[in-house]
């Protein structure tokens, strides 16, 4: 018996309530019996003393038995003048949770509900609070990594911006203006690369007397190189007439928009009204009496009365003239007006034949580095002197450069100078690509503001949870203790455990 008797009680929190209905410890209908004590607290508390504790007491959120038992406690030193000679309190208020006790403690109801506050406090509220807990972590630790996305691609995209205007050479202040301002440097660089076309003299020189030999080709190799060679960066009039203009007419280029938005430059006006009006006649106006050359009248001439005009009608002459020979007075006007360089079809000539130079010149460095080629070199004993008298590093000198004219031509900036010449609109649609990227820089700048506005939201959130995370904590510990005393009495005190409780 005492070796049974030391043998501790091990309950399953969560089979507590069906462990104390099965032992009879509890009426299987104590709900209904705690829902009449419920409204008998309620009735209770609206009239109590000024008592500090008692107003702890009330303050909880759920007020169970062992409440009712301390508050019964406090009311006798309050109430202690409502004694009489029989030890009964005529106070309304003591009786009130005298009763209340008593109700309680018939059939054990008071031990079902807190068996039930119990096991909601354990399975649901705890687990709920700190999933809320938990989720206000993670919502802090994902705006924390948003933010700091947000952050980063607003910096990358402002980078990208400041990149792509050093990129085209300019601040970035004002787009628009600035790539406008990029031409009036274009004419000096294209000038300064038609000098230097000047030297490619020997390279010309050697590919013609290369292609002759070895090819026996007799018509003009390179014709456009040749020519910014030996006459520079001259007018494309000059090229293509052979004479030099007596004056130049160039267009000059419109003027570039203020970097604006959309909204800014959209006129609603309502000149839609006149082309509605215009739209019903195309234009045409009707009068009478004209004379449209048709007669109702039939003739002998032609027998369907129509007179069609052509006989007194004197013939016309038409003189065709061939295109781009409109400047009969030798002033160059519009393409003609542009130098070899500025124009986009001459230019594009000017590079096909730089680089079909370099090809020869670094085929022709491959073949010479080739020593043991007894073919070639008897090949080439005949060859004229001056393709016997270059070396392998005359001739990458050579390269050298032609590849520099090649790079300064085709290079990135020099690109985009070639478009901003040629189309307005290509201004207006790099400014427009440039400003996104700014504006999408702003939005992140913003939006990564807000992720900060929300992860202050979910802090405060956990800040209010923590605390109610740590009250529910100290009323399982005072509710477990409570009902392991109260079972462990009704078995001669033997230790009682129940399992499962998660603070």
């Amino acid at each position: 018996m005492e070796n049974i008797q030391n043998l501790p009680i091990d309950i399953q929190t969560s089979k507590l309530l069906d462990w104390l209905l099965d032992r009879r410890h509890c009426n299987v209908k104590w709900q209904s019996a705690v829902k009449t004590i419920r409204e008998k607290i309620n009735a209770a508390i609206q009239d109590m003393p000024e008592n500090e504790e008692i107003k702890q007491l009330l303050s909880g959120s759920y007020i169970h038995y062992f409440h009712c038992l301390r508050i019964v406690e406090i009311l006798k030193g309050t109430e202690a003048s409502s004694k009489n000679i029989f030890g009964r309190y005529s106070s309304q208020r003591m009786k009130d949770w005298q009763e209340i006790v008593t109700l309680y403690e018939r059939d054990s109801v008071y031990l079902a509900e807190v068996a039930s506050l119990l096991i909601r406090n354990v399975s649901y509220e705890g687990p709920a609070l700190r999933k809320q807990i938990a989720k206000a972590q993670q919502l802090q630790q994902d705006l924390t990594r948003r933010e700091l996305e947000c952050q980063t691609s607003a910096t990358d995209l402002r980078e990208r911006y400041y990149a792509a205007c050093k990129q085209y050479g300019i601040a970035g202040e004002n787009v628009s203006h600035e790539l406008q301002a990029l031409l009036t440097d274009l004419p000096a660089v294209l000038e300064k690369v038609g000098e230097d076309a000047a030297k490619l003299e020997e390279q010309i020189q050697l590919y013609g007397t290369f292609t002759k030999f070895v090819c026996e080709w007799t018509k003009p190799i390179l014709p456009m190189l040749t020519f910014v060679q030996k006459r520079g960066n001259t007018t494309y009039y000059e090229w293509r007439t052979g004479n030099v203009p007596t004056a130049v007419e160039k267009s000059v280029p419109a003027e570039a928009p203020p970097d604006t938005t959309t909204e800014d430059v959209i006129d609603w006006g309502d000149s839609g009204k006149e082309i509605e009006a215009q739209s019903d006649n195309f234009g045409i106006t009707v009068e009478d009496g004209v004379d449209w050359g048709i007669s109702l009248e039939t003739t002998s001439e032609d027998p369907s009365g129509i007179d069609w005009g052509d006989s007194e009608v004197p013939p016309i002459e038409i003189e065709i003239v061939d295109a781009g020979t409109d400047c009969l007075d030798g002033v160059a006007r519009g393409e003609d007006g542009l130098t070899m360089l500025e124009n986009s079809q001459s230019r594009n000539q000017f590079i096909d034949e730089l680089m079909e130079l370099e090809v020869f010149l670094t085929q022709r460095m491959n073949e010479m580095g080739e020593e043991a080629d007894v073919v070639a070199m008897s090949q080439f004993q005949l060859a004229p002197s001056v393709i016997q008298s270059q070396t392998a590093k005359h001739i990458q000198e050579m390269l050298t450069e032609v590849r520099d004219l090649l790079d300064r031509l085709t290079s990135l900036r020099m690109q985009h100078l070639f478009m901003i010449q040629a189309s307005p609109r290509y201004v207006e649609r790099v400014s427009e690509v440039l400003r996104q990227k700014l504006k999408q820089s702003d939005i992140l700048v913003l939006k990564g503001a807000k992720m900060v506005e929300k992860r202050k939201e979910a802090l405060e959130e956990q800040s209010t949870l923590e605390p109610r995370v740590d009250l529910l904590a100290g009323c399982i510990r005072e509710l477990q203790k409570l009902i392991e005393a109260d079972i462990s009495k009704r078995y001669h005190n033997r230790p009682v455990n129940l399992m499962g409780v998660n603070i």
